[in-house]
């Protein structure tokens, strides 16, 4: 009855079921694009805008450490320690690349390979060619 004068007030006359309306919350939109967003730790306040960015779940953060690494490692192990429970808890990847780099993904991120990845060789008749 309620949604009946819902309808009319919305005026919609089509057909619906008056029992209920289904919502499919958890379709994903299928044109989300993952951002990859730059970041720099200079203090262990700096993590809120990373963690921020990563609980939306379409940013990987590449964080730059080195300026928090020279000032204070105490506050660095901290911050990346509450950086890395966070992705954990969000079911996401994180990973050290160099020594002043690391690299947080959300959950829709497989996995980060480490490691340099060869360029595929060509083969001889490709290179008789030029």
């Amino acid at each position: 009855m309620v949604f009946e004068r819902f309808k009319k007030m919305m005026g919609r006359d089509d057909e619906f079921s008056s029992e209920f309306i289904e919502i499919d919350m958890d379709s994903e939109k299928s044109d989300s694009k993952i951002l990859i967003k730059t970041f720099v730790l200079k203090t262990y306040e700096d993590i809120n805008p990373i963690l921020n960015a990563l609980r939306e779940g379409y940013t990987i953060a590449v964080i730059d450490i080195k300026t928090l690494k020279s000032k204070d490692v105490v506050e660095l192990k901290r911050a990346i320690s509450k950086i890395k429970k966070t992705v954990e808890a969000l079911e996401g990847k994180i990973a050290g690349f160099g020594e002043n780099t690391v690299i947080a993904t959300p959950s829709k991120v497989f996995e980060i390979q480490k490691g340099a990845v060869e360029a595929p060789q060509p083969k001889n008749d490709e290179l008789e060619r030029f």
